[in-house]
């Protein structure tokens, strides 16, 4: 049994577009592949070990009109970690954040979700 305030009641994944969660009191989230990729919580991503944060920018709208050419971001697997976590392989090569379920709730990216972090 989890022990994660924030439960799902069910997860819906695409591996190329995202994942979408229906929490246990009835919020939606829908996380797009690009913002997912962004707010990985891993140490490596997060500058944890008091390293310099390895963040990506895949949701970012392409500053240049013509931007080189950068292969799709991908779910290449998807697990579940201890029914508390996901745990992603993307396609970029990197595979080691596990996105537990509160993790998922504290980075929802809804308006309501957006408005009341700010």
């Amino acid at each position: 049994m989890s022990t994660s305030v924030h439960e799902p009641e069910h997860i819906a994944v695409s591996k190329s577009r995202g994942i979408q969660i229906d929490w246990k009191d009835g919020h939606h989230s829908d996380y797009p592949l690009g913002y997912l990729r962004d707010e990985c919580p891993c140490a490596t991503c997060t500058g944890a070990h008091g390293t310099e944060p390895q963040k990506t920018n895949y949701a970012a709208a392409p500053a240049d009109l013509f931007p080189m050419f950068k292969p799709t971001l991908k779910m290449l697997s998807v697990e579940s970690v201890g029914g508390y976590a996901i745990r992603i392989d993307w396609s970029d090569g990197h595979s080691t954040g596990i996105y537990s379920f509160d993790h998922f709730r504290k980075i929802c990216p809804c308006d309501s979700c957006k408005a009341a972090r700010a």
